[in-house]
């Protein structure tokens, strides 16, 4: 079929020669599209929060769309990712014939890859200046002295990033290595006394996806550094990314130690 393309998972899409309809169900890929094609959103997910302005459709969240609604919106494509999505929403979309473009974004490098193609080919478009700024600020290798870290992603279990994620790949760029980099699980469910024991150099505490606060996280690890970081830079790719180097360069070298023990 005319136009068929294979997106990130190796599925064949569907993509119409022209694209003037986008449904995202990934908050970065939401703030991709719309700064390079505006007008071309036509629906997001409850939890896309940029740009602040956007006013479009909204869907229900990444986990829960609202199937029907995404249908009626009559998206020429679908964008979602391997790790936001559930199979069974996106498999359901393409059963009722709406084409959907899988990414799977596990590095930087994937990143910028798979975003080149899901403009290129997926939308339609021309390669976004914003995501060549973003290589750019990327270019220059990290040089200076390495430190361990845990980081966090949730509490109550406490969970953290583990093997094979865009979080600790952009840490490790950043002379920061995930002390969980080898474990089995992406996002093992670590006690509280076992990460405090591991005594990393530094304890990362994003704002998503928990809100991680100066008051909410910090008290677990006395006498650890413990470095709030936007969770927008941390884990989304797209135009966050033209910034995210400085940012997170800051606030990792802001790391203080933890404020005394809590539960």
């Amino acid at each position: 079929m005319p136009g068929e393309q294979v997106d990130d998972t190796g599925a064949v899409v569907p993509v119409p020669e022209t694209v003037t309809r986008v449904v995202s169900l990934v908050p970065s890929l939401t703030e991709s599209v719309a700064a390079t094609l505006p007008g071309a959103l036509v629906g997001v997910t409850d939890w896309c929060s940029h740009p602040a302005d956007l006013d479009v459709t909204r869907v229900k969240g990444t986990k829960n769309p609202d199937l029907d609604l995404i249908r009626r919106l009559r998206p020429d494509v679908v964008l979602a990712n391997a790790e936001e999505n559930r199979a069974p929403d996106i498999e359901a979309l393409r059963a009722a014939g709406v084409p959907v473009w899988v990414t799977r974004i596990e590095t930087l490098d994937q990143a910028f890859a798979s975003l080149a193609r899901m403009f290129a080919v997926a939308c339609r478009a021309g390669r976004p200046g914003w995501l060549d700024r973003a290589e750019e600020s990327w270019r220059a290798p990290y040089d200076g002295p390495r430190r361990s870290a845990v980081i966090p992603i949730w509490r109550r279990p406490w969970m953290v990033a583990g093997r094979d994620t865009f979080t600790g790949d952009v840490l490790a760029r950043l002379g920061v290595d995930n002390l969980y980099a080898g474990h089995p699980d992406r996002y093992p469910k670590i006690p509280l006394p076992e990460l405090v024991a591991a005594r990393p150099d530094l304890v990362v505490l994003p704002d998503e996806p928990y809100a991680f606060t100066a008051t909410d996280g910090p008290e677990s690890f006395p006498g650890l550094p413990c470095a709030l970081v936007s969770g927008r830079l941390l884990t989304w790719y797209g135009p966050s990314l033209t910034t995210a180097r400085a940012g997170l360069e800051a606030a990792l070298s802001a790391g203080r130690a933890g404020p005394g023990p809590s539960s």
